[in-house]
């Protein structure tokens, strides 16, 4: 499966710029998904994305 779920959004223009998706995002990995942050331009927003399954190996 090529797809992609979104778990969060965040506006690009907040003062903090990505620092709140890529927090949320390190919060998703401590939970072992193998979240990562995006930029979608059409909407100006950072999405927190998991690819695939989106579960991290258990040896990484």
């Amino acid at each position: 499966m090529n797809g992609r779920t979104v778990l969060e959004r965040f506006p690009a223009g907040s003062p903090r710029g990505s620092w709140p998706a890529e927090e949320f995002a390190q919060a998703r990995r401590r939970e072992g998904l193998d979240a990562e942050v995006v930029m979608d331009l059409a909407t100006d927003t950072f999405l927190v994305i998991v690819r695939s399954d989106g579960v991290l190996d258990a040896a990484a």
